[in-house]
């Protein structure tokens, strides 16, 4: 017999009928010989409704009053669905958030959960009811005991956490697609089912704006060891597995608050080979890491940086011991990136830096949270460590710093993160850097685009330790959330001080508060001209296969330059590669993506657990 929890989102709950076809299903599985417990999000587009009437009562409502407001939703159906079970002769009980434990912060709207009381869940389990839960709400941990809502993606967020705190077996997340697609199938129509996919893979397709599951439902599966499936509501189709790591022991108190970084890692065995001056045009960064393929270089972390006038800056890592092959083949490829155009431009020059390790913070708990990287930022300027090259994803946060500067920066990441000494195996080790030719990873899993991105860069900031500390801890002290960042390799020396220009990426809507606040400071800091782009796209492919496999950027690049789709920003993790194109370009170059990598056949290949 299994513990199952299963959760039901809001189309799957959305009528009459759809609430009972959900009791026969979930009937059905108690007959199975299972234990249930049921998660469900209001009915339909109830919670539209409720925000609505609450607008046309105040502009900016009360977010307390919100919350009791929008809890209203979920309880509904909590007691509909019971009613429903009832009548199928299954004893069913109904419990709000409260009543089942869910303990969260005292923060209005969003929410995090702290842990969950499951003394009242396990008795009535034990009694062999189905417990239905309501999805997205809980209460506050202060005396004042207050109704607490998790935000976007709560009621997933609550499912996960119940099956972490009961130890579940699994869980069933239900909805109205048929599982995790390699992408969006509204914009490509032969986007197919992925069978099964990592957590760290889909953190990265979740937090790109794959809606089908919330990052935060995924970090905690990630966090506990919670094994995930998504599933349609209208059919019996297997839907997507999600596999995690085995759980590391984690304590289920502060469930959702403890501490964001697991492990502090490092790799002393890079150098970095930089291109300067490359024309800024589609296909250029298609030659380069063509040729890199064929020649059998195996690149790790990849950045090109904003252009200045018609040229651009593309730097990689490599091992060392082919660093010479890696030099050798973009030595031989610069005056070939020469304008066509203007023969006489200014070939691109060629850098390699040896002395240089990477040292990296990872941990799903750094999603949504601004501070972690400005905290890791911050720490390596006091310990006087200077950031060559910086690297995000939504797990990992990776700086190329000096050699030898790397134990500095390790002690000095593992203090301020209390990561003890024991805690995990930190040094990188060179097996993890290839795979099996018989190994059974797709290189690609899946393709995103977001749209709702916009790019800020400021010229000419100090080439120093604390400058990246003080631009992302004042951007964390505003609650602004960065994605892609991007340090350009090309430095001038201006007034007798090095200088840099830096670009990151922010949502849309943060986009002008951001410049405005971001330019009132310039000139106390001491950098340049801050400029904003909102007319841009990003691209990304998801894949835990493509590590070790040197060809992957470069089909990523020529499928683009094959569409005449110029690359303004590229920025890369071990298992995602981003590039930053024009906004109206964005859906050519997903479908274009898509169909490189072969995604649209049949996906029947399985991760390994």
């Amino acid at each position: 017999m299994a513990l199952i929890v299963q959760k039901y989102g809001g189309t799957s709950v959305g009528s009459v009928e759809r609430i009972q076809a959900v009791a026969q299903r979930v009937y059905k599985t108690v007959k199975a010989g299972n234990s249930i417990v049921v998660v469900v999000s209001a009915m339909g587009k109830t919670t539209d409704g409720l925000v609505k009437l609450a607008n046309e009562i105040s502009p900016s409502p009360n977010r307390r009053e919100m919350d009791m407001l929008l809890s209203t939703g979920e309880q509904v159906t909590i007691a509909l669905v019971s009613m429903a079970l009832q009548e199928l002769g299954q004893p069913a009980i109904s419990m709000t958030g409260a009543q089942v434990g869910i303990v969260t912060e005292a923060e209005h709207t969003r929410a995090r959960i702290l842990h969950i009381e499951t003394d009242r869940l396990s008795r009535h389990l034990n009694e062999g009811k189905v417990v239905v839960v309501a999805g997205f709400q809980g209460i506050s941990s202060t005396g004042e005991m207050e109704i607490t809502t998790l935000g976007r993606g709560g009621s997933d967020t609550s499912a996960v956490a119940v099956a972490a705190a009961l130890g579940a077996d699994f869980c069933e997340i239900y909805t109205d697609v048929p599982g995790i697609l390699t992408t969006d199938p509204r914009l490509v129509p032969e986007a197919q089912l992925i069978d099964e996919i990592t957590c760290n893979e889909m953190l990265e397709l979740a937090s790109l704006g794959a809606k089908v599951l919330h990052p935060r439902a995924v970090e905690i599966a990630r966090n506990y060891g919670v094994p995930l499936v998504v599933r349609s509501s209208w059919s019996d189709d297997p839907g997507t597995w999600v596999t995690s790591p085995k759980p590391q022991g984690r304590s289920l108190v502060n469930l959702e608050i403890a501490r964001p970084v697991d492990n502090v890692e490092f790799d002393t065995d890079q150098a970095k080979v930089s291109l300067l001056r490359v024309p800024d045009k589609p296909g250029v960064a298609a030659r380069l890491f063509g040729e890199i393929s064929r020649q059998k270089v195996d690149v790790d972390l990849i950045i090109q940086s904003i252009h200045e006038g018609n040229s651009n800056d593309i730097a990689f890592t490599v091992t060392t011991p082919i660093l010479k092959r890696a030099e050798a083949v973009a030595a031989a490829i610069a005056p070939a990136l020469r304008s066509p155009s203007n023969p006489k431009s200014e070939e691109a020059e060629v850098m390699v830096e040896q002395n240089i390790a990477k040292v990296s913070i990872a941990g799903a708990g750094m999603i949504g949270r601004p501070g972690v990287a400005a905290k890791m930022f911050a720490t390596l300027a006091e310990a006087g460590v200077n950031i060559q090259m910086i690297s995000t994803s939504e797990v990992k946060v990776s700086c190329v710093v000096d050699a030898a500067a790397c134990d500095r920066a390790v002690t000095a990441l593992r203090t301020a993160f209390e990561i003890a000494a024991g805690d995990k195996q930190t040094k990188r080790q060179p097996a993890q850097r290839a795979l099996s030719p018989l190994s059974p990873l797709p290189p690609v899993r899946g393709v995103a685009l977001d749209m709702n991105q916009a790019r800020l860069a400021i010229r000419q900031l100090p080439d120093r330790p604390g400058i990246a500390a003080k631009l992302f801890g004042l951007l964390a002290q505003y609650n602004i959330s960065v994605d892609m960042i991007i340090q350009s390799q090309r430095c001038r020396v201006i007034d007798g001080i090095p200088r840099r220009d830096i670009a990151f990426t922010v949502a849309r809507m943060d986009g002008e508060n951001t410049k405005k606040m971001l330019a009132q400071v310039a000139t106390e800091l001491g950098w340049g001209e801050v400029v904003l782009d909102s007319a841009i796209a990003k691209v990304s492919i998801v894949g835990a296969g493509m590590v070790g496999q040197p060809g992957i950027a470069a089909k990523m690049f020529e499928a683009l330059a094959q569409h005449q789709i110029n690359i303004q920003m590229i920025a890369t993790s071990e298992i995602k590669i981003s590039c930053v194109v024009a906004q109206e370009q964005g859906v050519m170059a997903l479908q274009a993506i898509h169909t490189a990598f072969g995604l649209a056949g049949s996906e029947k290949l399985v991760i390994p657990a």
